[in-house]
């Protein structure tokens, strides 16, 4: 993220402290009273849909959620004019997130019950990684995404293998049951069913009546259950074969962690991590 710029006013600087540095004490206490502003903008989105809730208490819960946008707009303008770099915020993950959160209100205006959108400022809430200092969980997060990555390709020829499973299964499922009154009305139709029974779920609004039918459900009951480890076996598989890290390898240059097991340099810097290994010294 980008800092104060350069010569900037004391204010502007001030600002910037608050808004961007959850280690000072104003900039904690901002965060932390934003985070209580989200959660309560979302929870006044969500008593609004309650029909009896909005009879009785709307145009309070209207006035509010009003004076949360302008709050969210004013928090928005700030950021942008007390940093250095405006288009890198902007374009950056919170700031996408951050202007997100402020269109439903807006486009409620023009398109009734457009604020029901307003349930993104969900995202919001993803900056108390950064105030609770749990920043060092996104290596973990890291992993999983390089892992789902790694077999995006086997996923895609299963989901391929199952939707072709789910065309065969219900059109032989509209052949057996077409002719009698169970629903399977037409090949789309058994296709659903085909898909709510490979995935178990089993809604039950929809049964074969048959015994054929009712033999062929229970084949694709059990394959179902089979086919639901194959996706699990696949990211598992990726994430052990993936490359671990030792927290206990600390870089004596720059004190960086989380280096691969078998590393010899620093991957920050490049500096020698262990004897046996040659490198720049460290000062």
């Amino acid at each position: 993220m980008s800092s104060a710029p350069p010569g900037a006013a004391p204010w502007r600087h001030r600002l910037y402290t608050i808004i961007f540095e959850a280690d000072t004490p104003g900039g904690r206490a901002f965060d932390v009273a934003l985070l209580w502003a989200i959660v309560l903008s979302v929870v006044l989105v969500s008593l609004e849909s309650v029909g009896s809730i909005r009879d009785a208490y709307g145009p309070l819960l209207v006035a509010l959620e009003w004076a949360l946008t302008g709050l969210f707009t004013l928090e928005y303008i700030l950021r942008v004019v007390c940093i250095a770099h405006p288009s890198r915020y902007m374009r950056s993950f919170y700031g996408v997130v951050d202007l997100a959160a402020l269109l439903p209100s807006y486009l409620a205006l023009l398109f009734p019950g457009a604020n029901s959108l307003m349930v993104i400022r969900t995202l919001r809430l993803l900056r108390v990684f950064r105030i609770l200092k749990l920043a060092h969980f996104n290596r973990e997060a890291f992993t999983l995404l390089r892992a789902l990555r790694a077999s995006r390709s086997k996923i895609m020829v299963f989901l391929l293998a199952i939707t072709t499973m789910i065309i065969i299964s219900g059109t032989v499922m509209y052949l057996i049951e077409g002719n009698s009154d169970s629903g399977f009305t037409s090949i789309p139709r058994a296709m659903y069913w085909a898909v709510v029974t490979m995935t178990t779920v089993g809604y039950g609004d929809i049964a074969p009546s048959t015994p054929v039918g009712q033999f062929f459900a229970a084949l694709l009951m059990i394959s179902g259950y089979a086919i639901l480890a194959v996706p699990t076996g696949i990211v598992s598989a990726e994430l052990v074969r993936g490359p671990r890290t030792r927290d206990e390898l600390v870089c004596p240059r720059c004190q960086a962690e989380d280096h691969v097991v078998d590393a010899r340099f620093c991957r920050r810097c490049g500096a020698a991590l262990g004897p046996g290994t040659t490198g720049p010294a460290p000062p």
